[in-house]
């Protein structure tokens, strides 16, 4: 599939099933029904909100979906909003013609809008980094992240200064993805 032109709308309650189907597409048939069972409880999660959930088309077919859930700091230095992303899915046959992209950077246009300051992602350290997330060493994840997988721990600055004014702090999150399982591989 070439580029091609996309249109990206908030997700509604009636995506639910083209968005497993995303889910599971993209990640596979191991970990795409386990990512799409994640995504199903954070839509469904009180402790999620306010969330942002995404849907990329071209001429009405589904090709990605990004979701961004309510991340806390603790201690909270200076009321920075926190958004975590988790996760982003394409496509296949869409993979490696900017639908990634082009949800994240409508996701974080409209956090930015939003007042969110921070936003984090445990995420490919070959991908995420193109665009704009750098390994995050200032605030801790959830659960420890293996060493190995240091480089994955990421974040993006919306606000300037708001990287330094939670440096210390641990990241909370929604009680869907709690769970240190979802944090050590």
């Amino acid at each position: 599939m070439k580029r091609c032109p996309l249109s990206v709308r908030p997700a509604r309650a009636d995506d639910r099933d083209t968005l497993r189907a995303l889910h599971c597409a993209g990640f596979g048939p191991e970990e795409g029904p386990v990512i799409a069972d994640l995504v199903g409880a954070l839509l469904d999660d009180p402790t999620a909100a306010p969330r942002l959930s995404l849907l990329a088309e071209h001429a009405g077919q589904p090709l990605g979906h990004i979701l961004f859930t309510r991340a806390t700091l603790a201690p909270d230095p200076g009321g920075t909003e926190a958004r975590l992303l988790c996760p982003l899915a394409v496509r296949p046959d869409a993979q490696g013609t900017g639908v990634g992209g082009r949800l994240i950077r409508d996701g974080l246009a409209r956090l930015r809008q939003a007042g969110a300051g921070l936003v984090f992602v445990l995420g490919h350290p070959g991908y995420y980094p193109r665009h704009g997330f750098r390994p995050c060493r200032a605030v801790a994840a959830p659960y420890p992240i293996p060493a190995r997988h240091a480089d994955a721990w990421m974040a993006q600055e919306l606000t300037p200064g708001a990287l330094e004014s939670a440096a210390g702090s641990t990241l909370g999150c929604a009680a869907a993805i709690d769970r240190a399982e979802y944090w050590s591989e």
